[in-house]
């Protein structure tokens, strides 16, 4: 959601614990500005610019970052690009790393399947299924606990307790007997690993606008992508151990890609900082990342994108209440349903690819290698689609893509006979887990939409358990009685596709006409009575007036159009050549604004 305007943008906040009073010695605005005028950022509106409005979404003074709060900062749009590069250098690609971390260990069951794990350890797909239930039921309970204690202790602290102790776990999986010992770690594991996402968001949430975190939101994916790949590497090449010390090939895969993940959690112990305005460190330097300009630039822009990161600070921890806040906002219930939803169609044959493939007739070498090609398929996809939804600011119909790509190959996986070509099934099953993942930009989109620390907080980990609740469904889609080659559960999976495609539609429905429920409210307002209803009001979060979501039309020529320009865009990005970097500022340049508005959650 975005704010509705008021003389100048409004990013969403609440009003609980602002500074409400008459301006004092320590208001910002003091011997400021007259009302109206701007301090012009990149030529864009916010609402600091209005001190009428401004004052009641002033940080509170414990915020980690007030003392660089300056509601009259000016910075060049070199300067904050320059800056986000920064960010992206030391903070986003650690945090890829520590998602690669996170993505190796949850994993590489898929490999050490291919290695006859379960028939080394007397089991079969049944056991498998309630091994991978027992796993996503205890990754969903430890949701909301984990979120309590990241916001208590810091993600930048939480983030890497994390990681060893699920490291710990892992590593302790190359002694596995039998059935018992199976659940057992894969309950700790989910135990140790549920949260771990919502942490991560929360984290950058700190450091990045909210029209820039699905795209690096997409980077993550990406970086799970990379994951697949390497450890599909790592697997062909360790797997080969078996027989040493008589040992089986899995058991020095869980051995040594848990102690990677150790590695990665120690380091980013030091690495970590709790804010962008404590960056000093032992692995950060002395003076930490950041001049003391570039402090105010990131502190100013954020919170002008969204006046709400300043209601609480980062060591603040949440009460129940703000659970039950979450839990009734019955505006996310939409986008907690689509998690719950949109992805169970590739869950099923993701799970199953390796067992797929050794069914095919596959050795176990080249079944990991053949894991690849979907892999890099899934990442240009996913990249390419946080691109579109970018560009048109399309989300709802653009992230529908995904079960729409999904929906044909599904049905010819259903039909097929099973004395079809194995390259011709491979070819198919490689097209479906390549499709285009738009968790990205539903992440994204619930973040904007939650509107408060509080709130935002807690509605990711209730996204995530709705997703993780998805993925406990799929566990029982394929049965040992469908195999090889699973036609009737292809067939309820392309069910589940047409409901999801109907169902974006749906929720996006329902959010253009909330919104038009709300502007028509809200533009009837003078500036004096919106000024009170900010002074008065109980409402918070996105049940406010003044946070709805301009809506912006997309129609399906638009959205065809837009992709070439999203390929044009997402290449000049990061072509280093002069010309490139010309046309792509050029290209920003002459983008529409469609409202004066930062924040598009729109639709």
């Amino acid at each position: 959601m975005t704010r509705a305007s008021a003389p100048a943008s409004i990013s969403g906040s609440s009003l609980e614990g602002k500074n409400t009073g008459t301006l004092d010695s320590k208001n910002p605005y003091d011997g400021g500005e007259v009302p109206g005028t701007m301090s012009s950022t990149l030529n864009q509106q916010h609402i600091f610019d209005d001190p009428t409005l401004g004052k009641y979404f002033v940080p509170i003074a414990e915020y980690e970052g007030m003392h660089r709060f300056d509601p009259k900062a000016t910075w060049t749009e070199a300067e904050e690009r320059h800056l986000v590069r920064k960010v992206d250098k030391l903070i986003m690609v650690w945090c890829c790393v520590m998602f690669f971390a996170l993505q190796l260990d949850r994993g590489n069951i898929s490999a050490a399947l291919s290695d006859n794990l379960l028939k080394d350890l007397g089991l079969n797909t049944n056991d498998y299924n309630n091994g991978q239930m027992i796993f996503y039921l205890s990754f969903m309970c430890a949701e909301l606990p984990s979120q309590l204690v990241s916001k208590r202790l810091g993600p930048d602290v939480w983030l890497p307790i994390q990681l060893v102790s699920w490291s710990i776990v892992a590593m302790s999986q190359c002694r596995l007997n039998g059935r018992g010992s199976f659940f057992a770690t894969r309950c700790l594991l989910g135990l140790l690993e549920g949260g771990f996402i919502p942490d991560m968001i929360l984290f950058l949430s700190y450091f990045y606008k909210g029209n820039e975190l699905p795209v690096r939101l997409s980077f993550f994916w990406m970086a799970l992508t990379f994951t697949n790949i390497s450890g599909a590497l790592l697997g062909y090449g360790i797997l080969r151990m078996r027989g040493i010390h008589g040992w089986e090939g899995w058991r020095y895969l869980f051995l040594i890609e848990g102690a990677m993940t150790a590695a990665i959690g120690l380091f980013s112990f030091f690495w970590l900082p709790p804010s962008p305005t404590q960056t000093k460190g032992i692995l950060r330097g002395k003076n930490g990342w950041f001049t003391d300009r570039e402090e105010v630039i990131m502190v100013n822009r954020i919170l002008r994108d969204d006046p709400s990161k300043g209601d609480m600070h980062n060591r603040q921890a949440l009460h129940l209440s703000d659970f039950w806040a979450s839990i009734k906002d019955y505006d996310n219930w939409g986008l907690y349903l689509i998690g719950l939803c949109a992805y169970i169609p590739p869950a099923p044959p993701t799970a199953y690819l390796t067992l797929t493939l050794r069914n095919l007739g596959f050795n176990t070498f080249n079944t990991n290698l053949l894991t690849i090609p979907s892999s890099v398929l899934f990442m240009i996809n996913n990249f390419l689609l946080t691109q579109l939804s970018r560009i048109t600011k399309e989300r709802s119909t653009v992230a529908s893509f995904g079960n729409v790509w999904q929906l044909p190959l599904l049905i010819a996986l259903a039909v097929l006979s099973d004395e079809t070509n194995p390259w011709t099934r491979y070819a198919l099953l490689t097209l479906l887990l390549g499709y285009p993942y738009a968790h990205p930009i539903l992440v994204g989109w619930n973040s904007q939409n939650s509107n408060t620390v509080r709130t935002r907080t807690v509605s990711a980990a209730l996204y995530n358990i709705f997703v993780q609740a998805g993925n406990i469904v799929s566990t029982h889609i394929y049965n040992d009685n469908d195999k090889p080659f699973y036609h009737k559960g292809n067939k309820v999976l392309v069910g589940v596709a047409v409901w999801n495609i109907v169902l974006f539609q749906l929720v996006k429905l329902y959010y253009i006409q909330r919104n038009k429920w709300k502007a028509a409210r809200w533009n009837t307002m003078s500036t004096e009575e919106r000024a009170h209803y900010l002074e008065t009001t109980t409402d918070k979060g996105n049940k406010r007036l003044d946070f709805i979501r301009p809506r912006y039309a997309a129609c399906a020529i638009c959205i065809l159009n837009c992709t070439v320009r999203a390929i044009f865009t997402s290449i000049s990005r990061y072509w280093s050549s002069g010309f490139a970097k010309y046309r792509y500022e050029k290209f920003e340049q002459s983008t529409p604004s469609y409202a004066p508005l930062p924040n598009n959650v729109a639709n």
